[in-house]
């Protein structure tokens, strides 16, 4: 077993690891593999990359501090116990050892409580994703992050294949099932409404859950000087997305600009206001019981996904976001 892991900040507090104030506490435990240099792969947006000059403790604009992994375990399964958490996510960066290092932890956070574990990483074939199957992983995740192929061709380096992307995902099918394979689109790397809506579709008629992240940028990765996407796209393809997952509508219904914005979903007006008015649509989308909070945005704001149910002037603030 890896002798240090790394906790998200929140986590870290919510496991008593860490004194500190949550505004809204992770119900995952966020865990990534420790090692001493950086991922082997390149992406543009992320502060683990080969070639960033960010901290090794960021991923994302969160920080995550190193704990020894035993003492890290016990805690968490002292958490699951008083049920603070109710997930683990671990997320792998690419290294030799990364495979050995996610059968032990799995396997290790399994011997003393059934709390279910998802793993985000990059399998690279059929054996690893058995493994991580018969450790004890019940949702892999596998990320393409672009939208389209272009646009991960320009920001994913030279470590990934969009095509290879798409064989481990059914790989991954045929052995977790659907339903149990998650993948992450980031919206605003340069892709239209149109083309994020596109995948969004062609990953759940697989059977693949998309999760949806905003770009953030970071200082010292290859894309720090890009801007996060507009606030009212964001909403627009969280609500398409909502409508698509939950089989309410599908990419052909919808309508879109000369530009590639969606105009309409679809759906009578009655519907999409009722749906809105909610705000489940505009949650942290994710494994069950992820709210990852403030992985993309400050606590002040603006919020890209909410991690708790929106309070009933931030559904009104969405609403007028949408125009509804």
């Amino acid at each position: 077993m890896p002798e240090q892991i790394r906790l998200s900040l929140g986590t870290a507090i919510v496991l008593g690891l860490l004194k500190g104030k949550l505004d809204t506490a992770p119900t995952t435990a966020y865990l990534m593999t420790y090692t001493a240099g950086k991922c082997v792969a390149n992406c543009g947006f992320c502060p683990q990359a080969r070639g960033s000059k960010s901290s090794s403790q960021l991923l994302s604009r969160v920080t995550w501090p190193t704990y020894p992994t035993q003492d890290a375990l016990t805690a968490l399964a002292n958490s699951v116990k008083q049920e603070k958490i109710k997930r683990v996510c671990i997320q792998a960066l690419n290294y030799p050892e990364v495979f050995s290092h996610l059968e032990a932890l799995v396997k290790k956070i399994k011997e003393t409580s059934s709390v279910p574990v998802s793993v985000s990483c990059q399998p690279q074939n059929r054996e690893n994703i058995g493994l991580l199957k018969a450790a004890g992983v019940d949702r892999l995740g596998i990320a393409l992050d672009a939208a389209t192929e272009s646009v991960f061709n320009r920001v994913k380096g030279s470590c990934y294949s969009w095509t290879n992307q798409f064989r481990l995902l059914s790989e991954a099918l045929t052995i977790f099932g659907r339903g149990n394979v998650s993948t992450h689109v980031i919206v605003g790397l340069g892709e239209t409404e149109k083309e994020a809506t596109e995948i969004i579709q062609k990953c759940t008629d697989m059977g693949v859950l998309p999760a949806l992240f905003a770009f953030t940028p970071v200082r010292g990765t290859a894309l720090e000087g890009n801007s996060p996407p507009k606030l009212q796209s964001y909403r627009r393809i969280q609500l398409a997305r909502y409508l698509i997952v939950n089989g309410k509508a599908r990419v052909k219904k919808m309508a879109f600009s000369v530009n590639g914005e969606i105009t309409g979903f679809g759906l009578k007006d009655k519907v999409l206001e009722q749906t809105v008015a909610n705000g489940i649509p505009f949650l942290t989308s994710g494994c069950p019981d992820c709210n990852r909070p403030y992985y993309n945005e400050k606590p002040s704001g603006p919020i890209y996904n909410y991690p708790k149910k929106p309070t009933e002037e931030e559904k009104r603030k969405i609403s007028e976001e949408l125009g509804y």
